[in-house]
């Protein structure tokens, strides 16, 4: 018999998966549906599978599972296991949801009623359209294209499985080299941007891929840690019970008072170390000048606050 436990953990492992189902469709959908026929590549395998794709016809998902499978198979050998089971059933669900979307929609665009001509080697030609719900639109393909990728991506990590892919190259350079790991996947992606505009010859493609990746990323962000926007307030002050006064009865938050000195004269000081949401950081800042007109303060943008009276820690 379960235990409660047991249940949670159960729940909450059913719960990823779904994610991961729902991100891994959405990640199909918007690559066949928007990004490939615009002959965009905003980065990993798949991106670079649209370019394949257009030049040499051939299924985009056995493009790429032609280089996620041996991807995943040197990176565990050169990096250690390192790749989740989930990431394994990602990579395997975005191939099968792209395969079945290929195969029966094709690569017809949404945001289009006229037809998309594709010629290896050159860009698009564009059909005027006949007065339909929509016509050719770079910008707004590009806007929901990145929402959708966004929204892709963000439910794969909630559910705890990492995007793979070329990611992996990322990491193997970063083993070798002192390059930053953020560095090498923003070279890694651009290089397979850049792929569009040697394969087309159409500078607007490169363009629109880096602003997908821009709205994706935003929208990963909101997906992941939410839409509410956390402060970490830093105030250093010689009268700190009146601003402890007001966090716990006025704010109802809880906060730390860390006892430090200055290194001009040596003298101790008090420091209050508390996180906020924007509403109650706005409060707190209105009345220290009232409190300690000579306070120092420090306000940091925090992406991300777990524990008590926020999100609660991850469990394994």
């Amino acid at each position: 018999m379960l235990t409660l436990d047991n249940k949670k953990k159960l729940k909450r492992e059913i719960l990823a998966y779904f994610l991961l189902t729902v991100g891994s469709a959405l990640f199909a959908i918007g690559d066949v549906m928007f990004v490939n026929p615009y002959l965009m590549a905003p980065g990993g395998t798949y991106g670079l599978s649209n370019v394949f794709n257009t030049l040499w016809p051939w299924k985009i998902s056995l493009y790429a599972l032609c280089m996620d499978v041996p991807l995943l198979i040197i990176g565990t050998w050169i990096l250690g296991p390192k790749f989740g089971v989930k990431t394994i059933v990602s990579t395997a669900l975005i191939f099968l949801f792209t395969f079945i979307l290929e195969s029966w929609w094709g690569y017809n665009p949404v945001i289009h009623d006229g037809e998309i001509v594709k010629q290896a080697g050159a860009s698009m030609v564009e059909i005027p359209h006949n007065g339909g719900w929509f016509s050719p639109d770079y910008f707004l393909n590009t806007v929901v294209a990145g929402i959708i990728y966004g929204l892709a991506i963000g439910l794969i990590f909630r559910s705890g499985a990492t995007s793979g892919g070329s990611d992996i190259i990322s990491m193997i350079l970063h083993k070798y080299t002192k390059i930053s790991l953020g560095t090498l996947v923003m070279i890694v992606d651009g290089i397979i941007t850049l792929s569009t505009l040697i394969a087309f010859g159409d500078i607007r493609l490169p363009i629109y891929s880096v602003i997908i990746i821009f709205i994706e990323g935003k929208v990963i962000d909101l997906v992941v840690d939410g839409m509410k926007s956390y402060k970490t307030m830093f105030i250093i002050t010689d009268n700190p019970e009146p601003v402890r006064n007001f966090i716990i009865n006025n704010l109802k938050r809880g906060g730390t008072c860390i006892t430090g000195s200055g290194l001009y004269k040596g003298n101790e000081r008090k420091m209050v170390y508390v996180t906020l949401d924007r509403a109650d950081m706005i409060k707190l800042r209105s009345v220290l000048y009232r409190i300690d007109p000579k306070a120092f303060v420090n306000i940091m943008e925090s992406s991300e606050i777990l524990g008590q009276g926020f999100r609660r820690l991850p469990q394994e």
